[in-house]
């Protein structure tokens, strides 16, 4: 289970790190979208992201 949890952060941080290294600036156009938008739709974003990575997780489980 452990090694699964590496397995997950280790990606998280190889995809988030990519992100910075090849759009920074589009990292940072979407910081400011974000920053503009009220608090209560920055939630509702998060909880639908969250909610997918749950579906996929989910998904996966059942059908590998």
């Amino acid at each position: 289970m452990i090694e699964i949890c590496l397995w997950a952060l280790g990606l998280i941080l190889v995809f988030e790190g990519l992100v910075y290294v090849l759009a920074p600036s589009m990292v940072e156009a979407m910081l400011q979208y974000l920053q503009a938008l009220p608090l209560s739709q920055r939630r509702f974003i998060g909880a639908v992201i969250a909610l997918l990575g749950a579906m996929i997780l989910w998904a996966a489980q059942i059908f590998a």
